[in-house]
């Protein structure tokens, strides 16, 4: 890893983490990361280095030109910043990297020391899949906890997922076995519509991270741009009938398996985001 000087100190960190390839359905989640980047004054801290982590006949190094047509060779990577919000209760270390294809425990092992330096007591991962959902209604987030205790402890599900992981699931148990609360935020991405962008899902993970941390973090144009989006698939869906139908089946479906009045916990949750987001109203 190759460490560049740090500009300020960060106070009780929390590492945020997304990573491109199996883990980011839509690129929804490196979506999220780039916005809370754009969000939030930021630091190059760290890079890893790429000769030990990737396979670049997978992942091509790529050729870009400057002003002057000189050219540069842009390595795959993983980057870490390190970002200061003195109007919040943390700072941050962000994680923006691709999904490395090989020595993956080395990989992990690296970002933790890093963690442990700046003494990181929480990792949270964002992530996207694709599922079984309508584009029309709310992109689903789902939260859960690296360990029952974990999940019990800071109000998430307890995962029950057993199969194949990415890199996400090896960075939360090795955290969490280094005793830092690792917790993992997944939107469910229409399978019907993944090619990236999507800026909904990734709109549903800020929401999510906002809800978790009660935060609030600059929209900017994302609303706008996931009102576009799906204005989009409306129009695809209304001239293929075959995923027109398709798409009415998965409403349908996703209507009656839903409780049809709000739950207190649900109403509670956008009062808290409408008054964060609007403080003069306190």
């Amino acid at each position: 890893m190759h460490l560049f000087e740090s500009r300020f100190p960060l106070r009780k960190p929390i590492m945020i983490s997304a990573f491109s390839g199996w883990n980011d359905a839509g690129e929804s989640a490196t979506a999220a990361l780039d916005h809370l980047l754009a969000s939030w004054s930021h630091h190059k801290l760290a890079t890893m280095d790429p000769e030990d982590y990737y396979d670049f006949q997978v992942n091509r190094p790529s050729i870009s030109l400057d002003a002057k047509v000189v050219r540069e060779i842009v390595w795959p990577n993983t980057v870490v910043f390190e970002v200061s919000t003195p109007h919040l209760e943390n700072d941050f270390l962000l994680v923006k990297g691709i999904e490395p294809s090989m020595r993956w425990r080395s990989f992990v092992r690296e970002l933790l020391d890093l963690a442990d330096d700046y003494e990181v007591s929480m990792s949270i991962a964002l992530g996207a899949l694709l599922a079984d959902a309508p584009h029309s209604r709310p992109i689903v987030v789902t939260g859960s906890g690296a360990h029952p205790d974990v999940a019990k402890r800071l109000g998430v599900e307890i995962s029950k997922y057993e199969g194949p992981t990415g890199i996400i699931g090896v960075l939360q148990d090795c955290a969490f076995r280094r005793d830092i609360d690792a917790v993992s935020l997944w939107a469910s991405v229409p399978h019907y519509v993944s090619t990236p962008p999507c800026p909904k899902a990734t709109l549903a993970l800020i929401n999510s991270l906002e809800d978790f941390l009660a935060i609030s973090i600059p929209h900017g144009d994302l609303a706008e741009k996931s009102n576009s989006w799906e204005i989009q698939v409306n129009k695809m869906a209304a001239e293929d009938s075959e995923v027109g139908d398709y798409v009415r089946e998965l409403e349908r479906s996703k209507d009656e398996s839903e409780i049809p009045i709000a739950t207190g916990e649900s109403i509670a949750r956008e009062l808290e985001r409408f008054l964060r987001d609007n403080p003069e109203l306190k």
